[in-house]
């Protein structure tokens, strides 16, 4: 038998954990200072703050989204005067907005169903950045960054870490919230929920995972196509191509539907739109809207590894993202890069039958674009 929400989150601990706010924010406000190379004092003298204004923000002991909006933007102004990259200004606000979502979920008292998890359809920044003190995974424009322009002095934590009792008193959390968010109009809670449950190294995610696509009961057919491939997605993750190439064999092959419904979704995922999406709707409007594709190519053929953990989908998505878009074949780096990466994945013995059978059909493709 599975264990119930309130078994995770005391498991081991008595209770659960107090909320913690401006982990994440504070790791990358010290990140940015690196970066400049400025001791703590020195930025707090260049931002006027004190030192140990600075130090608390840091550790999330003052957490930043505690502070004042004037203040905020005060702060980001003055980073801005400082020369900080954009993307790490851009991390930032990013960070300030998982912090709220990270303490809502380890807030016990919080009603599940009214998750700020459900407002919005996530898109991969705000994702990667609140997996991050779950998995240890920086995201990606915190792992293209050069090494500080000063070493540290003295430990520092590597990555924005939750505590044992607060990365289980999350899952635990996340499993009630998706338990509890059942009906269509909740659909998004739970599958978002479910989405960030599978960052759960407990040994039975898989298992609580499976019997949750099991127990859906969709109304629709978008529910059902976004359970399938949130389950399939998760599944991958861990290790299991089995369910994803079931998913792309039932969902996408020879499904218009599904091909458009799997671009839209990865284009918003990606960016490619900047506008917040509050419910997954727009993922049925098969126009596939007015966004060009070319951040979606790049983010695709990133993918396009033998060990990534998405490849069947990578392969399969990029196939079809150049049936309507084949232009992208013949400008760009991306589409560069897709050439270089092709010998690479065809010599592997990762591809399935289907995605070999595909990327022979891209590399048919390019020699047109090219002729």
């Amino acid at each position: 038998m599975l264990p119930s929400h309130r078994e995770t989150l005391t498991r081991g601990t008595g209770t659960a954990p107090r909320a913690r706010t401006g982990l994440i924010s504070g790791y990358v406000l010290r990140v940015i200072r690196e970066q400049l190379g400025y001791t703590q004092e020195e930025a707090a003298e260049l931002l006027r703050v004190s030192p140990d204004t600075i130090a608390g923000w840091e550790t999330g002991r003052r957490p930043l989204t505690a502070v004042p909006v004037g203040q905020m933007l005060t702060l980001r102004h003055r980073l801005m005067q400082l020369d900080t990259a954009p993307a790490l200004l851009q991390a930032l606000e990013r960070a300030l907005e998982a912090d709220v979502l990270l303490a809502s979920v380890l807030d016990e008292d919080a009603p599940a169903e009214e998750s700020p998890l459900g407002s919005m359809v996530m898109q991969r920044e705000l994702a990667e950045v609140l997996a991050w003190p779950l998995n240890g995974v920086a995201p990606r424009q915190i792992r293209a960054l050069p090494s500080p322009l000063r070493p540290r002095r003295g430990p520092a934590p590597s990555d924005p870490t939750l505590t044992v009792a607060e990365q289980r008193a999350f899952f635990g959390q996340m499993r009630h919230t998706a338990e509890q968010a059942r009906g269509d109009r909740r659909f998004l809670l739970r599958r978002q929920a479910l989405y960030l449950s599978g960052y759960d190294t407990a040994t039975d995610t898989a298992d609580w995972l499976a019997h949750q696509q099991r127990t859906e009961r969709p109304g629709d057919w978008l529910t059902s196509w976004l359970n399938s491939r949130s389950v399939a997605a998760v599944a991958a993750r861990q290790g299991d191509r089995d369910r994803m190439t079931h998913f792309i064999d039932t969902a996408l092959l020879d499904n218009e539907a599904g091909e458009a419904a799997n671009l839209s979704y990865w284009a918003y995922w990606v960016g490619e739109t900047s506008t917040p999406q509050l419910s997954d709707a727009f993922i049925a409007d098969d126009s596939l809207g007015p966004w060009t594709g070319d951040r979606l190519l790049t983010h695709l053929v990133d993918g396009l590894a033998p060990h990534h953990g998405y490849i069947d989908l990578n392969v399969h998505s990029v196939w079809a993202l150049l049936q309507v878009r084949p232009n992208l074949l013949r400008s760009g780096a991306a589409a560069r890069a897709l050439r270089e990466r092709l010998p690479i994945m065809l010599d592997s013995r990762e591809l399935s039958a289907r995605g070999r059978r595909e990327l022979e059909s891209i590399r048919y493709a390019i020699r047109l674009a090219e002729a």
